[in-house]
Parts: structure tokens; C-alpha cells; sequence
């Protein structure tokens, strides 16, 4: 009887145990074919936008727009046979999310369901999206039965009431998956006023998870400030009243009245005669207070740190002697209070005042912390996607044609290096802890060091263009990245280093009006910033790729936009085609693609050998 049961024991465990194999080798399934649909998927539809530089209205009015998707994958899930103004008229229709009566476009409800929903279908093969996020639930199980080619009731086409809710349904799911990613490459601040409102919109909800974000130079600037680094706290104000961006300081509750007493009253508007920007007159005053402010402290960072060989920036010794010995010639002012003949980079007590005061507001500020915790956790320094290098400005490089170094690192190294930085940086300043002296000042390199990725010029000549007459001491000479990229070698080296087929940057803007291209002959290397800021070009460039085409959009214009709104039309796009494929690009014919054929042949392993154990 003992023996009976011992029996009874032992088979029960084995049952459990196939049964434990069994659901194992389940899991394991749905793994895989879930790896499988992802291989076989087409590649997402990617949209890179760069140097949005605060303009906050325009970025949400060209977004909202889809920068041109729309009509291209109208045209991709369609066939060939469909008219340019067929395609511009299902356009319409998903724009107004309504149907519209054309009297020269001889097309039904019916006609219109059935290519919405080819359009709905076509998008859908991205296996990313789940049906019942992207649709309203009215309308769901038929819009589902659609996209399977299932029976529908009549209704849905002979009732002009249902049918007119379906197509609003069907577009609003065709918008909601226009995009599949959006690569932002930096600078969302300064210059413009709402760096705040395009923080807040990429992070929204419809956003935030299609949305990868590399960091620009002006980022850093605004991340290191927040870090407590005194001179870029100095210079992030600085630009702030260069541009008289006072609402942006009240929207985010700074205080600045210590800094608008000192700087009105030591530096009277009138008093102010170097090239300042602000157009108020406290503006003025207080722009050029943290200029001197921003100039003493970061002449002591270039002094503490020799390494970073930008002694060349030192100014403020120079300009004591020019005014001292009254060789005042080359200046456009020589009005300098707080300047001390004896030790110029000192800070005067009411300079030091005005800084403890901005110091202990940047650390501490909520609003603020709301912003750049979004950029701390999502940003990177470079990302690769779709064997694509995307990055601000450009990997540093030597006149020859080689990796340039920084700190005993180069090419990829580097830039892992520093986004090591920027993220113990980032946990400090989220947990309200102290920071390193060392980090602190990295980000003042990274904002303006000739060898920073960030940057890429041999100097950032502010103290110049404010104080000196003559203009050819203003140019900021461009390094050796664009002459690399026209290089072939080079452009191996590169593609080598990170494992891609294409880089894609911004931060230096070209002005397609005299010529110049987005890409290349071969269009390995696209420039994607063409002066989105008013301070600019007042246009900008944008990048997409679909499964069919990777081709250049050069904005509208502010004023373009408007007349294109009040006329009740599409704003105007041109387009560089950079490249087409033969053939729809799959997932697997990427970067990720090989990842994911690992991680299919590994479950494959993984299935096989639980099986056996199982027949066994």
C-alpha cells in the first residue's frame, strides 16, 4: 500500500513537472512569434525634427500637420492607379476627420471607407500598435472586422449617418498611428519662448513612447545650470534676457528681482552701448550684468582646468589693460563698474549676491526640475535606430581625418563617456544631492569646447561679438566635420565605429534657398537643421522615413503657415528625395533586426530542448 502511494506521488510530480514544461515551452511560443511578427514588420515611420529652439506654437502647428506624412502614406497604401488628386482628396478627409462632397472627385462613403481602411490596414502591419489603443471603442469590432475583411451590416455603408462616423472613426485611428517614432536632435531651448510647451508636448501621453530624444548643445547648457554649474546659470539667464523672455521666467515662478535691482542700477540702459540683443530696457541692463558675471566665473572654470586647453578665452585681464591704458579704440563700450583693474575675475558682493540668489533658485526650482527630468531620463547623447547614427552635432574629428580626443577618449568611447557623465549628473540632481566639481564643469566644456559633440567650433565668441568693433573677430570657425563627411574614409571610419549605414545630425543650419541640400550625393550624412528659431532662417528642415522612401522636408515659413490657414489649404512643402527602396524595408533588414533573429534563435534553442525534456 505504501509502495502504491509512493507511485501515486511520483507520477503526480511528473504530471506537474510536463505540466510546468508545457507552459514553459507556451511562453516561450508567444515570445517567439511575437519576435517573428516584428521581424516580418515594415521598419516605423520616423520623423527627425532638430533645433526647435523654443519655438513652441510652430513646432505643435507643423506637428500637427504631420510634416508632409500623411499625403506620402496615403500614396504608399494605395494603389498606383490612384490620381494625385484622389490621394489629396482622402488627405483632406483625414485632416477634417469628416467626409467631403467633391463634385470632381467621384467618390462615395463606400469608396472613401474602403481606401481609408486599406490606408488604416497598411499602417497597421507595424506590429507595434495595438488595435484598441489606437480606435475609439464605438466603433471598434466593425473597424476591426473591416481591417479583416470580414462581413460588416449594410448599415455601415447605406446609412449616410453611420457611414459618416465610421469615416471620422477610421481617420482618427489613421492620425494616431501616422507616426511611429519621432527622433528629436536637441536644442529645445533659448532663442524662442516656449521650451517649456515643447517639453511638455513631447512627454504628453501621445508622445512620450514615440518619441527618442538626442541632447543639444543648448540643452546642456540649461542641464548644467541645473546641476549648479554658476557660470552656465549666469548664461542661461544671459540668453533669457537677451531675448526679453521674461513670461517664460514668471511661467516657471523665478524670482529675478535681485538680479533687475543690481543690473538696472549699475548698468543704466543708456550705459549700454555694446551689442546687446534685448530690445526692453531692463533687458539690456540685465544682459549685460550677467555677461560680466558669466565672463568672471567661467575664466575661473578655463583656469581650474587646463586640460580643456581653452585658455584662449580669456578675456577679462585683456580688456582691464585696453582700458587702463586707454586703448579703447576697438571697443563699442568701455562702461565696465564691477571690473577690478587688480584681479578682473572677481566677483564684486552684489555680483556675488545676484548669483548665490539664481544658484539656489536653478537647484531648487520644481517647474524647472519637471523640465529637465524629462531630458535627464529620456535624453541621450547619440542614439542608433534603423542602422542611422543620430546625433546633435557631429562626432569630433581632427583636420586629418581622425577621431579627434578629449580627456583620453574618442569616437564612440567618448560619447559613452560623457553620457555617463550626464547621467550621474542627472540622478544628483534629481535626488538633490551634491555634485562633482569635475562633472559640473564638463557640462561648460560640452556647451561650447571645441571638442565637445555638442559644439564643434574652435571657439563661442560672446565676449567678442558683444565688446569688440572689429567683425572678423566675431566668426566662430566651423571645425572638420562637414569637409570629413565629404570625405569617403572618413565616412567609413564612421560608419564603422557605430555599426550604422547613415548619421543623421543638426545644429548648423543651411539655407536651402542658396543651394544647399539636406544630404549628400550618396546620402550617407543629412544635415536636418535649417533654422527652425526666428533667429534664424525662420524655416527649419525635418527627416522622414517611411517603409518605401526616405526623403527631406524644408518647412513653411511662420508666414506661410498663416496664409496657408487662412485660405484653408495645406502649408506648402518642399522635398529632397534622399533615397527609395525596391522594396518595403523590414525590420529585419535592420540594426534591430539582427538583435531580434538572436533572440528568435535562442527561444528556438530554448523550445527545443524543453520539448525533449518533456518527451523524455
Amino acid at each position: 500500500m505504501g509502495r502504491n502511494r509512493s507511485r501515486k506521488t511520483s507520477e503526480t510530480t511528473k504530471k506537474q513537472s510536463t505540466l510546468i514544461k508545457a507552459r514553459g515551452i507556451d511562453e516561450l511560443v508567444q515570445r517567439l512569434l511575437k519576435v517573428e511578427t516584428e521581424l516580418n514588420a515594415n521598419i516605423p515611420t520616423t520623423l527627425w525634427i532638430s533645433d526647435l529652439h523654443g519655438e513652441g506654437d510652430r513646432f505643435k502647428s507643423i506637428l500637427r500637420g504631420r510634416f508632409g506624412v500623411l499625403y506620402q502614406t496615403c500614396r504608399e497604401a494605395l494603389p498606383n492607379t490612384f490620381t494625385t488628386d484622389k490621394i489629396q482628396y482622402l488627405v483632406r478627409i483625414i485632416r477634417q476627420q469628416q467626409y467631403i462632397v467633391d463634385k470632381d472627385i467621384r467618390m462615395d462613403t463606400q469608396d472613401v471607407i474602403l481606401c481609408l481602411v486599406q490606408i488604416l490596414k497598411y499602417k497597421l502591419t507595424n506590429a507595434r500598435y495595438n488595435v484598441d489603443e489606437i480606435l475609439m471603442p464605438e466603433f471598434r469590432e466593425t473597424i476591426s472586422r473591416l481591417l479583416a475583411g470580414l462581413v460588416v451590416p449594410n448599415p455601415i455603408f447605406e446609412e449616410e449617418i453611420i457611414s459618416s462616423r465610421l469615416i471620422t472613426h477610421l481617420c482618427h485611428g489613421i492620425r494616431n498611428v501616422l507616426l511611429d517614432r519621432i527622433q528629436v536632435l536637441g536644442d529645445v531651448f533659448d532663442r524662442g519662448p516656449q521650451p517649456d510647451k515643447i517639453i511638455r508636448f513631447l512627454s504628453s501621453s501621445p508622445y512620450r513612447r514615440i518619441v527618442d530624444y538626442v541632447f543639444g548643445n543648448h540643452d546642456i547648457l540649461w542641464m548644467g545650470a541645473a546641476s549648479g554649474n554658476r557660470s552656465l546659470i549666469a548664461e542661461a539667464m544671459r540668453i533669457t534676457c537677451r531675448y526679453d523672455h521674461f513670461e517664460f521666467m514668471e511661467r516657471l515662478d523665478f524670482d529675478i528681482s535681485v538680479l533687475e535691482s543690481f543690473a538696472t542700477s549699475t548698468y543704466p540702459a543708456d550705459r549700454v552701448t555694446g551689442n546687446f540683443k534685448a530690445k526692453t530696457e531692463k533687458g539690456r541692463s540685465m544682459e549685460k550684468a550677467l555677461a560680466m558675471i558669466q565672463f568672471k566665473l567661467e575664466e575661473q572654470t578655463i583656469r581650474d582646468f587646463t586640460d580643456y586647453d581653452m585658455g584662449s578665452r580669456l578675456w577679462l585681464d585683456k580688456l582691464a589693460k585696453m582700458l587702463e591704458n586707454n586703448q579703447t579704440e576697438g571697443l563699442n563700450d568701455t562702461y565696465f563698474p564691477t571690473l577690478d583693474p587688480t584681479d578682473p575675475n572677481r566677483l564684486t558682493t552684489e555680483e556675488q549676491e545676484v548669483i548665490d540668489d539664481l544658484v539656489s533658485q536653478f537647484v531648487t526650482n520644481r517647474k524647472l526640475k519637471r523640465l529637465l527630468g524629462y531630458l535627464f531620463s529620456t535624453g541621450k547623447t547619440f542614439s542608433i535606430y534603423n542602422d542611422i547614427l543620430n546625433i546633435h552635432a557631429l562626432v569630433p574629428s581632427t583636420k586629418d581625418g581622425d577621431f579627434d580626443e578629449f580627456l583620453g577618449r574618442s569616437g564612440k568611447n567618448l560619447l559613452n563617456f560623457i553620457q555617463a557623465t550626464i547621467e550621474r549628473v542627472g540622478n544628483n540632481y534629481m535626488e538633490g544631492k551634491p555634485q562633482d566639481h569635475r562633472d559640473q564643469a564638463l557640462f561648460f566644456y560640452l556647451w561650447c569646447g571645441p571638442k565637445s559633440p555638442f559644439f564643434g567650433k574652435h571657439a563661442m565668441k560672446t565676449f567678442e561679438r558683444y565688446f569688440l568693433i572689429d567683425k572678423s573677430t566675431h566668426v566662430e570657425r566651423s571645425l572638420y566635420w562637414q569637409q570629413n563627411l565629404e570625405q569617403p574614409q572618413f565616412k567609413a571610419k564612421l560608419l564603422s565605429e557605430f555599426g550604422v549605414q547613415r548619421v543623421v545630425y543638426g545644429h548648423t543650419p543651411i539655407d536651402y534657398l542658396k543651394g544647399k541640400h539636406m544630404a549628400g550625393d550618396d546620402g550617407v550624412a543629412i544635415n536636418v537643421d535649417g533654422g527652425f528659431a526666428a533667429a534664424y532662417y525662420n524655416r527649419g528642415h525635418s527627416l522622414v522615413q517611411t517603409p518605401h522612401q526616405l526623403y527631406g522636408i524644408i518647412l513653411p515659413t511662420p508666414d506661410e503657415i498663416k496664409e496657408a490657414e487662412r485660405k484653408l489649404e495645406s502649408a506648402p512643402l518642399d522635398i529632397e528625395l534622399i533615397d527609395e527602396f525596391l522594396h518595403p524595408m523590414k525590420v529585419k533588414d535592420s540594426q534591430e533586426g539582427k538583435m531580434l533573429q538572436k533572440e528568435r534563435n535562442q527561444l528556438m534553442k530554448k523550445i527545443t530542448r524543453l520539448e525533449a525534456e518533456t518527451t523524455n
